[in-house]
């Protein structure tokens, strides 16, 4: 029987996420409307799917090492108007204005989250929790919480217009994932953090900087949001305030339902993706059933559970 569980578990660790990914589109091709099983409807699945990807790459780093960032929604909206706000206010170069605004904006927010934490030793949940506030209430200030418009057309087609028909979304999510799954398979950094998530204490003790790590992945995390907040502000036109409410809720989701460890050490960058379209397939088939939102939170939330007791349930056996 503890021959089987392992071999289980180890099918279930590589095929996991995609077999909860098969069952729910045969679930809903069954259910739905014809128009849901066309092509032109799965490309708008990744589509909608793209920014969470993103986010929950960034996610995926604080999660691995047994933390969270709960501050990427607010980020994604901070560093979106600070880009806006370049562009619209200061004539600033739409490039230039991606780079200071967007990824040195996320950075530092990143950077902050990781500083703080490694000074306080306070969990990175109330860290995180506290800067959530920090940064959406800096975003309120900033833009007298109004939406900012009139973004040069170049910015928006970069980053929410489309490249030789697909959605630029998708093409940064997708470079976002690769970069990240370099960075955790190929790079010495990468197989530290999965030490790291395992046990704090022997990462320690075979000498791993664990507050460098820290910061560094807190920094990343930041930075995803950071050019979340560029794509949505393109894909909007404008960049919101109260944007991404609730985002990192859906990228925490993405991150377990793709089978990474809520206690760190385990998890693919690949299945995080996949676990992000699932996310998206059950926005999209709901709708197309014509199912009202809210129960388009029920479904995440009992996946979300299921997902964290499988795996609870196939590491005890």
């Amino acid at each position: 029987m503890k021959g089987n569980a392992k071999i289980f578990k180890s099918y279930w660790e590589k095929f996991g996420t995609l077999a909860i990914f098969a069952v729910m589109w045969c679930v809903f091709a069954a259910a739905a409307p014809p128009a849901f099983r066309s092509g032109g409807n799965f490309i708008q699945i990744i589509t909608q799917s793209a920014t969470i990807m993103l986010l929950a790459c960034g996610e995926f780093f604080a999660i691995l090492i047994a933390g969270i960032d709960l501050s990427i929604g607010s980020i994604v909206a901070f560093t979106g108007m600070i880009t806006a706000k370049l562009m619209v206010e200061f004539g600033v170069d739409p490039i230039l204005a991606f780079l200071l605004g967007s990824v040195l904006g996320g950075i530092v927010c990143g950077f902050i989250n990781g500083t703080l934490i490694n000074l306080t030793g306070v969990h990175p949940f109330i860290i995180t929790l506290g800067t959530q506030s920090v940064f959406r209430a800096l975003t309120l200030i900033i833009s007298n919480a109004q939406a900012t418009f009139g973004m040069p057309k170049i910015f928006l087609q970069s980053f929410g217009g489309l490249f030789h028909g697909v959605s630029m979304a998708i093409v940064i999510a997708m470079i976002a994932a690769v970069l990240c799954w370099f960075v955790t398979t190929k790079l010495t950094f990468g197989r530290n953090l999965y030490v790291l998530g395992g046990n704090r204490d022997a990462a320690w003790f075979s000498g791993i900087h664990v507050k460098k790590h820290v910061l560094a992945v807190h920094t990343i995390s930041g930075l995803c949001a950071g050019i979340c907040g560029a794509v949505m502000a393109a894909r909007l036109g404008a960049a919101e305030p109260n944007t991404s409410i609730g985002a990192e809720t859906e990228a925490i989701a993405a991150a377990i339902i793709g089978g990474t460890s809520f206690f760190g050490g385990k998890g693919k960058i690949p299945n995080v993706i996949v676990g992000a379209l699932i996310l998206g397939l059950i926005s999209n088939g709901l709708n197309m059933c014509s199912v009202p939102t809210f129960y388009q939170n029920l479904a995440t939330g009992l996946l979300l559970i299921a997902a964290v007791s499988l795996d609870q349930a196939i590491a005890r056996k």
